[in-house]
């Protein structure tokens, strides 16, 4: 076969919905409601982050907050999609997606009940590279804007997806080799459960290190996630907001001729939304059970798109990440920035840990404040790097 021949035959990635919409701001969905504390609680409950600032009423009002305040990863869960919106743009036919990394810039304001976050959304950029996963693979960014209903700047974040061919993706099977869930013994699990337990007492009083008493080379105390299950991945599922009925509306930046809101993706068969039946049966375009978020909870349609068993979110990933540096930094602290990569997914039967480690401090920052820098990552009960990635954390002065 002569290399003319063979690029021909190779599959390729349809981009002529994708190239124009480059640059420019989107439309998506929007939470009618503000937030609530019971959202505050269910979001920490679907991420297993048991800080009882977040959750315990009592403790929360004899603390600096007097009352429950949100983690910063939240801003992630009362956005629509996931986070990802901007960065899935334009029809793409046979396509799938998977997140693949978010970064994160924060401001100083912290969520409480009664905080409804604003989105504005752009399509920043995208290349295309060959993949072992699924041969040619789109790679595109785009970038979200929070701010509260006072106008204030919250965060802005701005999200990587992977777009592929879900086709070539399963004939490719790159993750067949992880088909198999995990056995785990009792005494393997009483571990697992003392990680956890020893995690979750390591800061549950909120104390923030002070900047002149961490050393570069200080390691964080590991976190554990998991075993994952069915019914984790849905309750994860399920505290992003927008999945519930009737909880967004669709908006559109003004002026924008055709801004890409609710427009189909190009997903496979069975993955899309039925947007005309949601207005009669809303379960038609609620992602679980019908739309593209079912191969998380579902391994048979988990094949199709190239992953061979369920599995959970990235945007899950992401706010493990904040969450855990968050922790460490106390109720004194807050993360300014995080950069991370996701690797690889957080398989059904797998557990996830989290480690961190103080590489950097500035005295003096961009943000006004002192910063220290962690480096964080993911991998699984078998040492397989699942995120990586670095969060930069303003600490208290002494």
């Amino acid at each position: 076969m002569s290399p003319q021949t063979a690029q021909k035959t190779q599959p390729q990635l349809d981009l002529s919905d994708v190239d124009h919409r480059v640059g420019k701001l989107v439309g998506g969905g929007q939470l009618w409601e503000p937030c609530t504390a019971m959202d505050i609680r269910r979001w920490v409950m679907a991420m297993d982050y048991p800080n009882p600032i977040h959750w315990d009423e009592e403790f929360a009002r004899n603390s600096r907050f007097g009352g429950i305040v949100a983690p910063q990863s939240i801003a992630v869960g009362l956005d629509f999609g996931h986070g990802v919106q901007p960065a899935c743009v334009g029809r793409i036919p046979g396509s799938h997606l998977i997140f693949g990394g978010e970064e994160w810039w924060f401001y100083g304001h912290r969520v409480r009940p009664g905080d409804k976050l604003l989105q504005e959304r752009r399509f920043h950029d995208y290349k295309v590279t060959d993949t072992k996963f699924a041969g040619p693979t789109m790679f595109s960014r785009g970038d979200t804007t929070h701010t509260n209903q006072n106008g204030t700047l919250v965060a802005r974040e701005r999200s990587t997806a992977i777009r592929y061919l879900a086709a070539e993706a399963e004939r490719r099977g790159m993750f067949q080799n992880q088909a198999a869930m995990p056995r785990w013994t009792p005494e393997e699990l009483r571990k697992v459960a003392k990680v956890r337990h020893d995690w979750l007492m390591s800061n549950r009083l909120g104390i923030s290190p002070r900047f002149e008493e961490v050393d570069i080379g200080d390691r964080l105390t590991r976190r554990v996630l998991g075993p994952h299950s069915i019914a984790s991945f849905a309750t994860e599922y399920r505290a992003f907001l927008f999945n519930i009925w009737g909880s967004f509306q669709w908006v559109a930046p003004p002026g924008v001729k055709d801004p890409w809101i609710n427009q189909d993706p190009g997903w496979i068969e069975g993955f899309g939304f039925d947007e005309e039946g949601a207005r009669i049966d809303p379960r038609k375009r609620d992602g679980l059970y019908l739309g593209p978020s079912r191969g998380h909870v579902d391994g048979q349609k988990g094949v199709s798109v190239g992953i061979p068993r369920a599995y959970g979110y990235g945007a899950t990933m992401g706010a493990w990440a904040l969450d855990y540096v968050g922790f460490w930094a106390g109720n004194d602290g807050m993360v300014r920035h995080s950069k991370m990569q996701f690797r690889g997914p957080s398989f059904e039967g797998d557990v996830t840990y989290v480690d961190g480690e103080v590489t950097a401090k500035e005295a003096e920052s961009a943000f006004g404040v002192p910063l220290v820098s962690v480096k964080v990552r993911m991998t699984n009960q078998e040492g397989v790097v699942l995120v990586d990635g670095v969060a930069e954390l303003e600490l208290p002065l002494a």
